[in-house]
């Protein structure tokens, strides 16, 4: 209970900063207790790098942004070896990924040999250097955005890359109501300085937590429906003509690990301590939006992964 209590309240905080965003700041909260990383898709100056700042005030944690380019070098990110000559010798000295939170900005912006870097990394939790192999943070988290306006000179990440994020968010542009207050409270920022949480949740409580969401009550029924709902993009055949015709390529057993977590976690955001059928629906969006590959006859129709999300949502039983 006290674990829940310290994430609440950072919720709360986050909430209180990053107005008409409240989507990105639970999955930014259900990343961080599911132990995975966060693609989120937006345009320019939606909060998301103030997002994941202000996260770490809220945490015992440090946090570093890169700036992906298409000059950047994989060892920009990972770190490199440094010669001594005083002693002639090699020192090691780490790159920013050697932080607990890691802003990746605009990843499709640097070419694939950076972005493997940077994903294998996110994958084994390990730098290899040489023949040495250096482990990164327990607490380790990557967001990573994209800009989905301009796509000159950019280097689309391919879909294995893709499956190691956790969750793929898409967030939108502010409400008027809410834009006058994000005017309001910059204008107090500029006046009084930003905010800071109250206290730091500390890492200890975020490994805690992570054990009580994955001990949470998940009845057979329910995670017979989480299974069929990853089927389904396999085989749809036996669900759907439709969605036979749109899926080329459905979701590995690593997208099924990454919807039972986020489930659990956001039902434990929730303070329930079981799962429910609702639970699993909250997150499957942004757990198989990149996770699917659509055939040519789908993409020809304009059909994307969200309508495709939608229809498996359709034609699947809750338990």
């Amino acid at each position: 209970m006290e674990h829940r209590e310290s994430l609440l309240a950072l919720r709360h905080f986050l909430s209180s900063q990053i107005l008409g965003q409240e989507k990105l700041v639970e999955r930014l909260l259900i990343a961080l207790l599911a132990d995975g990383h966060l693609l989120v898709e937006g345009a320019p100056g939606l909060a998301k790098t103030k997002a994941i700042k202000d996260l770490a005030e809220g945490l015992e944690a440090e946090f570093h942004r890169i700036q992906f380019t298409p000059d950047l070098l994989p060892a920009d990110i990972t770190g490199t070896e440094i010669y001594r000559p005083e002693n002639g010798t090699f020192c090691f000295q780490q790159g920013p990924i050697f932080h607990h939170l890691v802003l990746a900005d605009e990843i499709n912006r640097a070419p694939a040999k950076v972005q493997s870097a940077l994903l294998e990394a996110m994958a084994e939790r390990q730098v290899s250097i040489g023949r040495s192999t250096y482990d990164l943070p327990p607490l380790f988290l990557v967001m990573a955005t994209q800009n989905p306006i301009e796509q000159e000179g950019t280097y689309p990440l391919p879909e294995a890359q893709l499956d190691r994020f956790l969750m793929h968010v898409k967030i939108g542009y502010p409400e008027a109501s809410v834009e006058r207050r994000i005017l309001q409270q910059a204008r107090g920022e500029a006046l009084n300085g930003e905010a800071r949480p109250e206290r730091q949740v500390t890492q200890e409580s975020i490994f805690a937590a992570r054990k009580e969401i994955l001990g949470l009550y998940m009845a057979d029924a329910v995670e017979e429906y989480l299974v069929q709902l990853v089927m389904a993009t396999r085989t749809p055949a036996k669900y759907d003509t439709e969605l036979a015709e749109w899926i080329a390529y459905g979701a590995s057993p690593r997208g099924s690990i990454a919807l039972d977590r986020c489930a659990r976690a956001h039902a434990w955001l929730g303070g329930r301590d079981f799962v429910s059928p609702e639970d699993i629906q909250a997150v499957l969006f942004d757990v198989m939006r990149h996770r699917l590959i659509l055939s040519f006859e789908a993409e020809a129709a304009g059909i994307d992964q969200d309508r495709v999300v939608q229809r498996i949502l359709d034609v699947v039983a809750v338990a």
